[in-house]
C-alpha cells in the first residue's frame, strides 16, 4: 500500500510548494511530484526533550512515517557519538533538507535543460534525485565527506532509476575532474567561499552557498562567477544549514561548556541595545566582522529553578558579558561586561549602526569574493560607502 499512497502525498507537496511561492518552474514541480522522498530518507530521527533521540521509519506506523517524509520539514537523517565531560551523546551530521528551502534555491539556482551541477553535500540524495529528474543524471555530479553516506545514496538513487555521478569528497575541493560547472549548490554552510568553487564554476555560472561567518550568521547567497572572482546578493529569507565537516571531524566534535563567568570581576552598567542578539539575523551578522572568533553565547539556566535568566556572550580571550531580558522604565537593562574586548560595546554599536542605515534587510547586502580571496560585504552596490571586509 506504501507504494501508492507516497504519489499523492508528493504531488499534494508539490502544490503547497507551489501555492506558498517556493516552487515556479514546472520542472521542479514535476520532479517534487515524482521524486519518491520515502525510499531515500529510509529513516530519520526526531529529538526529545532530554536530548535523546528517536528514529523512525516505515515499519511503524506508515501512514505518520509517509506524511512526515512528505511534508516541508526537514528530517535529520544520520547521528554521530559526541564525548563531553558528562558522558557520550548524539549529534546530527547529516540532513534530507525541507523541501520548501530545497526548490526555493533550486529556483535560485537558475538552471537549465543542460546546464551541469555540482551539489556539496549529498545528504540523503534527495536532492541529487531532483537534480537529476529535471536536468538527467549525467549533468548532476555530488560529493560528500562521508564515504558510507555516499555509497547508501547511491544504491537509494540506483533503485529509483538515477544514477547521477556520487563522490566522497571533502567539499571544500569540488569535483575538478569532472568542472566547469553551470552551477554550484551547496547544502551545508561555509564561512568563507572555497576558491576551487570559484574555480570549477563556468564564468557567468553561479554558486549558491550558505555563507555563515560564525555559527549561524549570515545566510544564503547567490554569486556569479566574474574573472577570478564572484559576486552577488544575499536571499531574502534566512535560512541555516549544518557546517561543511572536514575529514572524520563528527567524531571528535564536543559542544562548548557554558564559560566560567565571575560578576564581581565585572563592570556595570546599562544598555538599550535587544537582549537577544541572535534573533536578529541582519545586525547580529553585522556585528561578526568586528567580534572575536569562535564566540560562544546563549541563556543563563537557574541551578535550583531551571528558570531562564540572563543572556550571555562569552569569547575565548576571556572576554564575556551577561545581559537582563527585562527593561526598566527608562528603556534600559543592566549589562555585567569583562574582559579586553567589549562584546556587548561591539553589538551595541553593530545594531546602531544598523538602525542608521534603515534597518536594511537581506536582499540590499551583497558579496564579493575577490581574486585574492578575499570577502567584502557591501550594501547596496559593490562599490558603494559600506563595506565590511571578512578577516582571512
Amino acid at each position: 500500500m506504501i507504494d501508492e499512497d507516497w504519489k499523492s502525498r508528493a504531488v499534494r507537496l508539490a502544490s503547497q510548494l507551489a501555492e506558498s511561492g517556493a516552487l515556479r518552474s514546472p520542472q521542479w514541480r514535476a520532479a517534487v511530484a515524482g521524486v519518491p522522498r520515502h525510499l531515500l530518507v529510509e529513516v530519520f530521527y526526531t529529538q526529545n526533550s532530554d536530548g535523546t533521540w528517536t528514529g523512525q521509519d516505515s515499519s511503524g506506523d506508515s501512514g505518520a512515517y509517509l506524511d512526515a517524509v512528505y511534508s516541508d520539514q526537514t528530517l535529520v537523517t544520520a547521528l554521530a557519538e559526541y564525548h563531553a565531560r558528562w558522558g557520550v551523546g548524539h549529534i546530527a551530521v547529516s540532513s534530507s533538507t525541507a523541501p520548501g528551502l530545497m526548490v526555493s534555491m533550486l529556483e535560485a539556482l537558475d538552471v537549465r535543460d543542460g546546464d551541469t551541477v555540482l551539489e556539496i553535500g549529498t545528504g540523503s540524495g534527495y536532492n541529487a534525485a531532483l537534480l537529476a529528474h529535471a536536468l538527467g543524471a549525467g549533468n548532476v555530479y555530488s560529493v560528500d565527506i562521508d564515504a558510507d553516506l555516499v555509497e547508501r545514496a547511491a544504491a537509494r538513487l540506483a533503485r529509483i532509476g538515477y544514477r547521477p555521478t556520487l563522490v566522497a569528497h571533502d567539499g571544500a575541493e569540488g569535483l575538478a575532474r569532472h568542472a566547469p560547472y553551470d552551477g554550484i549548490l551547496a547544502t551545508c554552510s561555509v564561512p568563507a567561499i572555497p576558491r576551487a568553487w570559484i574555480e570549477q564554476t563556468r564564468c557567468g555560472g553561479t554558486i549558491l552557498t550558505d555563507l555563515k561567518v560564525g555559527g549561524m550568521e549570515g545566510n544564503l547567497v547567490r554569486l556569479r562567477r566574474d574573472g577570478d572572482g564572484a559576486s552577488g546578493r544575499f536571499l531574502p529569507d534566512w535560512a541555516g544549514f549544518m557546517t561543511m565537516r572536514h575529514g572524520n571531524e563528527r567524531n571528535d566534535t564536543e559542544r562548548p561548556s557554558q564559560p566560567h563567568r565571575i560578576r564581581a570581576d565585572a563592570t556595570p552598567r546599562r544598555s538599550t541595545a535587544p537582549a537577544e542578539p541572535w534573533t536578529q539575523p541582519v545586525p547580529w551578522f553585522l556585528a561578526q566582522f568586528t567580534m572575536p572568533a569562535n564566540l560562544t553565547y546563549g541563556q543563563n539556566i537557574d541551578d535550583e529553578t531551571g528558570e531562564p535568566g540572563d543572556i550571555f556572550l562569552s569569547a575565548p580571550n576571556g572576554s564575556w558579558c551577561e545581559v537582563g531580558l527585562d527593561t526598566d522604565r527608562d528603556g534600559t537593562r543592566h549589562v555585567v561586561e569583562h574582559g579586553p574586548t567589549p562584546l556587548w560595546r561591539l553589538w551595541e554599536s553593530a545594531h546602531g549602526q544598523w538602525r542608521t542605515l534603515g534597518q536594511p534587510a537581506w536582499p540590499r547586502f551583497g558579496l564579493t569574493v575577490h581574486a585574492d580571496d578575499g570577502h567584502t560585504v557591501w550594501l547596496d552596490e559593490p562599490a558603494g560607502d559600506q563595506q565590511w571586509h571578512l578577516a582571512r
